[in-house]
C-alpha cells in the first residue's frame, strides 16, 4: 500500500476531470457559435441561450475541478503523522480510506480503498485519531489499526 500510488490515482481523476469540462465546455462554445451561423429570428436566440447555459454549467465543473486540483496540491504524500490528517492512509477494521478527495470506492494496485474528503463527515469523525482509537460513525464502530 502506497501513499504516493493514492496521490497519483487522484491526480489523475481530476486531471481527467478538468479535460472533460474543457472539452464540454469548448464543445458548448463551438455549438453556440454555430447556432449564430445557422438559425434566424427566435429560433436562433434560443439554440443561443441554450447553448450558452450548457457552456456555463461546463465552466462551473471546470472550476470545481481546478478547486480539486488546487485541494490535492496542498497533500504532502509523503508526510508522515501519527493522527489522521488531511494525505493521511487510514487503515480500519472496516476498510482502508485515504483522506483526500471525496472520490468513493477505488481500487488501485488491485486493492480496496475508500477516497474521502477531509470534509466529509467520516474524515471529520477520524480527525485527529490515532492508531487504536475507535470511531462511531452512522451508528458504525470503526476500529483505527494505522495511521500513515
Amino acid at each position: 500500500m502506497s501513499k504516493e500510488s493514492l496521490y497519483q490515482y487522484c491526480q489523475h481523476y481530476v486531471a481527467q476531470r478538468i479535460e472533460t469540462a474543457r472539452t464540454a465546455m469548448e464543445a458548448a462554445q463551438a455549438s453556440a457559435n454555430e447556432e449564430s451561423k445557422s438559425s434566424a429570428g427566435d429560433k436562433y436566440e434560443t439554440g443561443r441561450a441554450m447553448a450558452q447555459l450548457e457552456r456555463d454549467r461546463h465552466a462551473q465543473l471546470l472550476a470545481e475541478a481546478l478547486r480539486l486540483r488546487d485541494d490535492l496540491a496542498r497533500i504532502d504524500p509523503d508526510k508522515k503523522t501519527e493522527t489522521i490528517q488531511p494525505g493521511s492512509l487510514v487503515e480500519t477494521d472496516r476498510g482502508t480510506f485515504y483522506i483526500a478527495l471525496s472520490i468513493g470506492k477505488a481500487v488501485v494496485n488491485g486493492r480496496d480503498y475508500f477516497l474521502v474528503s477531509p470534509a466529509s463527515p467520516i474524515a471529520a469523525a477520524m480527525a485527529h485519531r490515532k492508531a487504536g482509537a475507535s470511531v462511531s460513525f452512522n451508528n458504525v464502530v470503526y476500529q483505527i489499526r494505522a495511521v500513515h
